[in-house]
C-alpha cells in the first residue's frame, strides 16, 4: 500500500528555534518553502504522511533565490527535491546531479535488480573477501554499526527471512518451517566481515543475502543533499518516503517547520510540529502497510529474531545529524520496542526519539529526553 506525503508551504508564526546540540535544547533540521507557493508530491510511503511548513521569517535577503520542486522515481518510491536556485537552469542542473546519484545508488545497493552490486556480492562463495565499492563498503560500515548498538534489532542480514515474508505476504499463510529453520541459519549481523583496510566483505556462511531496504533511502536522500551542495544548493531537502535529508533553511527563514501525524494516520488530531534544519529525521511504522494471517495482524517491518512481521502496533520518528542514520535506528526502534528503544536513542548523541504504541483503541505516547527538551524549547522559545 502507499501512503501520501503532502508537502505545502505556508507562514509559521512565532519565533523558530533550532536545536544544534542537547545544551541548545533544538536539532536543527531543514524545512519547506516560501509563503504563498504551494505544492502537492504523491511519495510513496509505508509509513505515515509527513507534512512540510516553511518556518518563520528573519531578515530579507540580499540574493533573490527561487523555490523549485522535483521529484524522481527510485527505489520503489519517490524521491522529492525541494531547493531553492537563483533561476531554473541551475535549479534543474542541481535537481538532475543528485537525481544521477540517487540513480547510481539504486544499481549499487538494490535486492530487485539481479545484476546489482549487492546481489553480485551475495553470489560469492561463502568466506571469500569481495572487494566492493565505497559507497556500498560505507552503507554496510553504518548498518552494521547500527545493528551491534541495537543488538542485531536492524539487522542487514535478513534478506532470506524477507523472501519467505513476501511469499507469506502473497499467500496469506505462513512460511514452511523447514524453509524459516535453512533462513535462519543465513542470518545474523555477525555472519559479515568488513575490512576497511582493503574494502573487501566476507559473507561467513552460504546462502546469506543482504537486504539495505531500512538504510538505503536514508543514505541515498544523504547523498542527493550533498549533490545539491556540490552545485551551489544549500537550501533543499530531500526527501524520501519517510525518510528526509534537510539542509539549509529557506531564504529569509531559520528553520522549516515538519508536522509528524500520530499512529491513527489523518485521525490522530494535528501531530507533533518540529522547526528542525541540517540534519535527517525518519518515521517507521505500520500505520499503511500491515496484513493478516491465520487471525494475526502483521506489520510489514520484520523482526530479525524471528523472521516475521511486527505483531505489536508501534511508530518511531527518530532525529539524528543526518537520514543514514534516522532511517535505520526508526526501524531499530520498532523492532526493540518504547522502552529498549528509547534506551537505545539516549546513548546516541544529537539524536532524538518519538514512539507511539496502541493497544486496542488506546494510545501510548513515548519520547526520549533529548526530543522533549525540542518540543519544550519550541514553545518556551518564542
Amino acid at each position: 500500500m502507499t501512503s501520501f506525503c503532502r508537502l505545502r508551504a505556508t507562514p509559521a508564526p512565532g519565533h523558530c528555534c533550532g536545536l544544534k546540540s542537547a545544551r541548545r535544547s533544538a536539532v536543527a533540521l531543514a524545512g519547506r518553502s516560501p509563503p504563498i507557493l504551494r505544492a502537492w508530491f504523491l511519495l510513496a510511503s509505508s509509513v505515515l504522511a509527513v507534512l512540510l511548513l516553511a518556518g518563520c521569517k528573519s531578515g530579507p535577503q540580499t540574493t533573490p533565490l527561487r523555490r523549485f520542486e522535483f521529484t524522481h522515481p527510485a527505489m520503489g518510491t519517490l524521491f522529492g527535491l525541494t531547493l531553492f536556485a537563483a533561476d531554473e537552469a541551475s535549479a534543474r542542473s542541481a535537481a538532475q546531479a543528485a537525481f544521477r546519484r540517487i540513480d547510481a545508488l539504486e544499481d549499487i545497493m538494490s535486492d530487485y535488480q539481479a545484476g546489482s552490486e549487492l546481489m553480485r556480492l551475495c553470489e560469492e562463495p561463502p568466506g571469500k573477501p569481495v572487494p566492493v565499492s565505497a559507497d556500498l563498503f560505507d552503507v554496510l560500515q553504518r548498518a552494521q554499526k547500527i545493528a551491534r548498538a541495537s543488538d542485531g534489532a536492524f539487522d542487514i542480514t535478513v534478506g532470506p527471512y524477507v523472501r519467505l515474508w513476501r511469499f507469506a505476504r502473497k499467500r496469506k499463510e505462513p512460511s514452511n518451517p523447514t524453509a524459516m529453520s535453512a533462513a535462519a541459519a543465513a542470518v545474523g549481523y555477525e555472519k559479515i566481515r568488513l575490512d576497511p583496510r582493503t574494502w573487501t566483505v566476507t559473507l561467513l556462511v552460504p546462502n546469506m543475502r543482504l537486504d539495505l531496504g531500512g538504510i538505503a533511502k536514508g543514505y541515498a536522500a544523504d547523498a542527493a543533499l550533498r549533490a545539491l551542495k556540490g552545485r551551489g544548493v544549500t537550501r533543499a531537502l530531500v526527501a524520501a518516503s519517510g525518510d528526509i535529508a534537510l539542509g539549509d533553511p529557506p531564504p529569509g527563514q531559520r528553520a522549516w517547520k515538519v508536522e509528524i501525524s500520530g499512529l491513527n494516520a489523518g485521525t490522530n488530531g494535528a501531530g507533533q510540529k518540529l522547526l528542525l534544519h541540517n540534519c535527517g529525521i525518519s518515521t517507521s511504522g505500520d500505520t499503511e502497510q500491515s496484513i493478516e494471517i491465520g487471525g494475526t495482524r502483521y506489520s510489514h517491518i520484520l523482526n530479525p529474531r524471528t523472521g516475521l512481521g511486527l505483531t505489536n502496533r508501534i511508530q518511531a520518528t527518530v532525529i539524528a545529524p543526518d537520514a543514514t542514520t534516522t532511517d535505520a535506528l526508526a526501524t531499530a526502534v520498532c523492532v526493540l520496542g518504547p522502552h529498549r528503544g528509547l534506551a537505545l536513542v539516549e546513548s546516541m548523541p544529537r539524536t532524538a526519539t518519538s514512539v507511539f504504541t496502541k493497544e486496542g483503541n488506546q494510545l501510548h505516547p513515548y519520547a526520549s529526553q533529548r526530543f522533549k527538551k525540542i518540543l519544550k524549547s519550541q514553545v518556551a522559545g518564542k
